[in-house]
This record gives C-alpha cells, structure tokens and sequence, in this order.
C-alpha cells in the first residue's frame, strides 16, 4: 500500500467515526473525494444575510434548496436571485417541501419558529438544524420531540453582507453540537460549505461562542477605542486607521506564526515601567472612561510577558502595582 493510499485509508476512518480534529483537517480533500455526493432537500428559515450565503453555498455544492421562509418580502426576492428558491412567509410552508430544515433566525425567535414548524408540518424523521453559536439543542426540543434528528452548525466568522459570507464561509471553522442521529451527517453539510467541523458540546457553547464574540464583535469595540484616542489628538478617522491597521495586521501575523505569548511587544513585553506610568496619567488626564480598560488589558500582558521570557519577577511586580493604581472610571 503506498502512501496516498495509507492517508486515504486513515481518513476514510476517521471520517466514518464522525467528525475531525484540527490535526485531522488534511483529510478533507480525501474525504471529499472517497464520499458519495448525495443532492439534498433544504428548507432555509430565515432569509437573512447567513440564510442567503449558505442556501447560496449549499447550492453550489449541489444540494437543493427547495423552499425559504421569511416575514420580508423583500429577503425573500433577494435570497431567490441566490439561491433560486420558492419563498413562503410562513416556516411550515417551506419545511413541507424538504427533508432538511436550517434555522437561520435570531437567536432569540429559533425556539418559536423550531415549534411554529412542528405545529403546522411533519418534521419526523427529518433533521432540523439552527446556527446560533451560543444556543443548543434544546432551542430544537420541539422538533427532536416529534421525530426529527437535531444539531447547530455555527461558522466561526464574521459577515457583513451576503456577498462577503459567501466569500468568507469556505475555509471557515465550525463550531458543531449534534444529536446522535445527525452528528456525520452535520459534518458533511459543513464540508459541503467548504467549511472545517470540530464538536463542540452543549456545556462548551456559551464559552465557545464568549471567544468568537471576544475575537470578532470586541475586536471591533477595542479598534472604536483606538481610534477615539486618536481622534482626540487631532487625527481624522481616515488618518487613524492608516495609522493604526497596519500595525493591527502586523500584530496578527505574528501571532498567526508565533502564538499570541511570543508575539507581544512592547513597553510591557519590554519591562518600561516608565513608559507605562506615562499612558497611565495620560488616559486619567484626557480619556479616563478608557483607564480600567487600559489596566485591565495591561496585567494580561504582563502574564504573557511573563510566559514569553522578557519580563523579570521584578519588572513585572513593579508594573502590576502601577496598574493596581489606576482607578477605575465609568461613563453614564
């Protein structure tokens, strides 16, 4: 057996026992090559940015988006110049004519439209999916109570428009929690989205998705932060940002090749307790609704200062107390 042979055998394994790891993700190429491509019947409930981007991708991958539902008739007509779908207002309507529903609504409406679908249309034996990261099975209680195989799949990404998810979606992880009866099943619509599986379990979810917030919609906040202060020594928006997105970018490529401890510089990384006292009297002087987030961010780069080996018991001692100083300030 040659090497190409041996892989395939391995993943073809690994694929039949369900979902992959991070280590595992090499296969996919084979994986998708040794399944047999079956055309499915998707039921898309919410027709919204997400709903459209991946009714759009599911297509594309060869599956049958036959119906979506949605209260706008406006979501509606755009999401049929992606997907090709008759469109229903109501989410029985569109679950009649398929085998797999995908819930694609705000968080908070999955339960009532998951119940609004098993009141009005059979779902047993079906599968019934949401894509709410922080939500879990029991938002689907309703459907796996009257037959059908529950799970959520959530891409691990950030869209802004329908056109930036197609484009983002593929390549992207997802975040997977599954019933017994739709945990392969999940897996392979996420790779029919291009997209990467890895199981998450319920009790995981809430702090899989606090992560994903932190990573995306708090990385944002932190970037308006950034910018107010540059705004308040007098640099335009437009300036501000060609200022401090390269650095931003440089930042993650480092930590992209060296992980987030090896990759910090800086007055912290460097022990310039100095430097430290000066930004300290600066946001309690100009900023000081930003103080308690400059000291709280800065005795976490302390610890990784420390893990990354530049900053002695000493230096890091001094500027924790410093940090410790600084008094926190709230905004009305």
């Amino acid at each position: 057996m040659d090497h190409l042979e041996q892989t395939e055998t391995v993943a073809v394994k690994l694929y039949n026992a369900g979902l992959p790891t991070a280590v595992e993700d090499p296969f996919l190429w084979i994986m998708g090559m040794t399944r047999k491509k079956q055309s499915l019947k998707f039921a898309i409930i919410g027709a919204g940015m997400v709903g459209t981007a991946i009714g759009f991708l599911l297509k594309k991958s060869g599956h049958n988006i036959t119906a979506m539902a949605d209260l706008s008739a406006a979501h509606l007509k755009r999401a049929r110049s992606y997907t090709g779908a008759v469109g229903f207002r109501y989410p029985s309507q569109a679950a009649d004519l398929a085998d797999y529903l995908l819930i694609t609504t705000p968080d908070d409406r999955i339960g009532s439209v998951c119940e609004a679908i098993v009141g009005g249309s059979s779902v047993k034996g079906k599968k019934v999916f949401h894509m709410s990261g922080a939500g879990g099975l029991d938002l689907l209680q309703s459907s796996a109570l009257a037959g059908a195989s529950v799970a959520s799949i959530h891409p691990l990404q950030s869209f802004s428009s329908i056109d930036s998810a197609i484009a983002n979606i593929p390549g992207s992880y997802f975040g997977v929690t599954a019933s017994a009866g739709s945990k392969k099943t999940s897996a392979d619509i996420v790779r029919d989205l291009q997209g990467i599986p890895i199981y998450i379990t319920p009790a995981q979810k809430p702090l899989y998705h606090a992560a994903a917030c932190i990573a995306s919609n708090y990385l944002v906040s932190l970037m308006s932060i950034v910018e107010s202060i540059y705004l308040s020594i007098g640099f335009s928006e437009k300036d501000a940002r060609k200022a401090y997105l390269p650095l931003v970018y440089g930042s993650l490529k480092n930590i992209e090749k060296q992980g987030c401890a090896k990759a910090l510089t800086g007055p912290i990384a460097r022990g310039d307790s100095g430097t430290v006292q000066k930004h300290i009297e600066a946001m309690a002087c100009n900023l000081p609704a930003y103080s308690s987030l400059y000291k709280e961010l800065g005795m976490i780069a302390v610890k990784l200062a420390r893990q990354k080996g530049t900053l002695s018991y000493g230096q890091a001692k001094i500027i924790m107390e410093l940090l410790k100083g600084v008094k926190n300030e709230h905004t009305n």
